[in-house]
This record gives C-alpha cells, sequence and structure tokens, in this order.
C-alpha cells in the first residue's frame, strides 16, 4: 500500500504525537437509516483498537426514540474485547443515561452541550443557560464513580439558525462545562463552516481565558472541505488531541447541514507525512473502512480509503 513521503514541518510547531479520538461507532453511524447489527458494531470497534487506537468511542445511552441506531449501547459494550490502555467512552445524555452507564461499568464518559441557543432548544429541548441543569447531576455522578467526563461543545463556529457565533460566548460555556467538571473539552464545527484563522482566534481566546490547550480537542467536519486545514492550525495552536471518524461516517441527527465528520484515514496520512506520530496503523484503517463500507451498502466518503482500497 503506497504511504505518504515522510518531511517532518521544519517550522517545529507541530506536536510530535497527536492522539485520535475516534468517533466512529457512535458519531460516524448514529445517523445511518438502517440500523447495523450490535454484532457489527462490536466487530468494527475490535478492528478499530486492533489499527492502534487508545480511544474509541464505543456508543451513547441517548434514548432509543431520538437515535434508534444506537438502542443497542448495552449489547456493544458487552461484546467488545476490552484491552489495556483503552478507553471506550460512552455519551451520556441525562440522570438515567448514567444509570446505564454505570450498570455497564463504564469508566469513561460525556457530555453534549450547545455554544448557541438555538441548537440548545433543538437538540437538548433545553435553553442556553438551562443546559446546565442536566449536566450537573451526571457530573456529580460521575464524580462519585470516578468516571472521567469530556465534554462536547457544538456549533463552536457557527449555527445553521442563528448564523455567526461569537467567540466569547464560546469560552463562557466551555469554561462552564469545565468548571463543572470536565477534563477535556472538544470544540465541535458541526455545520463544517470554520476557517484556519476563525479556528486560531477561537483557540486563542480560550487560552486568554486560562484554559490550557492540553484541555482542548477539535472536532472538524468536512462540509466545506477546511477539516483537515483547520486541524493543522489547531495544531500549531498546541492541541494534541483530534476527533476523527473512520471512514469519514457520521453528522448530527439535529442539523441537517452537518455532514461527515473528518475521516480518520485522511488525518493519518496527512500526519504520517508529517512524521507526527498516532499509533494508528493506517493499511488497517483502509481494511476496516472497506469492510464497514460493505455492510452500509455504500462506498466511503474518505478520499484515502478511496485512493487506497480504488
Amino acid at each position: 500500500m503506497r504511504r505518504p513521503q515522510v518531511l517532518p514541518d521544519p517550522t517545529g510547531a507541530l506536536p510530535d504525537r497527536v492522539t485520535i479520538w475516534e468517533v466512529g461507532p457512535r458519531d460516524g453511524l448514529q445517523n445511518e437509516a438502517t440500523v447495523v447489527p450490535a454484532a457489527v458494531k462490536t466487530a468494527f470497534i475490535d478492528r478499530l483498537v486492533a489499527a492502534g487506537h487508545t480511544i474509541v468511542e464505543a456508543t451513547s445511552f441517548v434514548h432509543p426514540k431520538w437515535v434508534p441506531q444506537l438502542a443497542d449501547a448495552a449489547e456493544v459494550l458487552a461484546g467488545i474485547t476490552r484491552a489495556d490502555g483503552v478507553a471506550f467512552p460512552v455519551l451520556v445524555p441525562n440522570d438515567r443515561g448514567m444509570d446505564r452507564a454505570i450498570e455497564c461499568g463504564v469508566t469513561d464518559i460525556a457530555v453534549f452541550a450547545s455554544a448557541t441557543e438555538a441548537f440548545a432548544q433543538k437538540n437538548l429541548n433545553r435553553g442556553l443557560e438551562s443546559q446546565f441543569a442536566m449536566f450537573e447531576p451526571v457530573m456529580a455522578r460521575a464524580q462519585e464513580e470516578g468516571m472521567r467526563v469530556r465534554g462536547y461543545l457544538s456549533m463552536v463556529f457557527g449555527d445553521q439558525w442563528e448564523g455567526d457565533v461569537d467567540p466569547a460566548q464560546v469560552v463562557t460555556v466551555g469554561r462552564r462545562l469545565l468548571d463543572l467538571g470536565c477534563h477535556q473539552l472538544s470544540l465541535g464545527d458541526t455545520i463544517g463552516v470554520a476557517t484556519a484563522g476563525h479556528v486560531r482566534a477561537v483557540l486563542r481566546a480560550f487560552a486568554d481565558a486560562g484554559v490550557g490547550m492540553d484541555r482542548i480537542a477539535v472536532h472538524f467536519h468536512d462540509t466545506y472541505g477546511q477539516a483537515l486545514a483547520n486541524t493543522v492550525v489547531a495544531l500549531e495552536e498546541g492541541v494534541t488531541v483530534v476527533d476523527a471518524s473512520t471512514g469519514g461516517l457520521g453528522g448530527c441527527p439535529y442539523a441537517e447541514s452537518a455532514t461527515g465528520n473528518l475521516a480518520t484515514e485522511d488525518l493519518v496520512w496527512m500526519l504520517d507525512g508529517l512524521g507526527v506520530h498516532t499509533g494508528v496503523d493506517l493499511a488497517a484503517l483502509v481494511d476496516t473502512s472497506t469492510w464497514m463500507a460493505g455492510h452500509l451498502g455504500r462506498p466511503s466518503p474518505s478520499r484515502v480509503v478511496r485512493a487506497l482500497a480504488g
């Protein structure tokens, strides 16, 4: 299989290592109209771990009425092969979801917040301020259980209903999540409208507010083809955790203009070429995406998968 020529960045601005937070099994599959069998999901997760991932977001405890694709969360978690040093976070939206997470022995969870009023109403049926009341009991119980909690912040770079989003508002909401007890904040470009300068401005606004880049991750969608460019800027600013979805699967069920996530293969190809270590094997990822595309009945949207598996 062809590999990129390795020429490290001569400026020294990039980190030596990047951790990929793999979201394919949860964020990647949640929008699929046809339900993927639990056995296929567990095999998907096992293959991702075998490819070298150390973080694989496995599923979600959102009510099955809202995301039917993930109604089999407990079955999937029971079926995956556990491995030392590998985390399998799950999305937990509320106190009932927390009950299920505890029952399943989950150790890493994530909560999903909005940076805007409109999306908070659409996605959570809560206002921008009142959404925190939903997270507070989850965070308190997580601390009691010794769980690590990640905070997702959506619509950071633009909202399809509100339009532009003030970076100051993003920082205010993001710091609330961190103050509640989130160990990490993932900044989501939910509709894929971010550009490089915008990403740099938002990250510097967090830095100016005293939030270190060691607590920030980025989650880009590739609607306008900007995800890789935005990722490079984030790495230059000191971010070392990047969300990606194998095969470029995914979107958001509550934002129609949200197209697929940044493809993990595209990210790994770029980072391999820059000499940035991820620990993830590109050939194994391409094989996995091709395998999953067969189950979904359509080719992978990842350009690297198409180039290497074509």
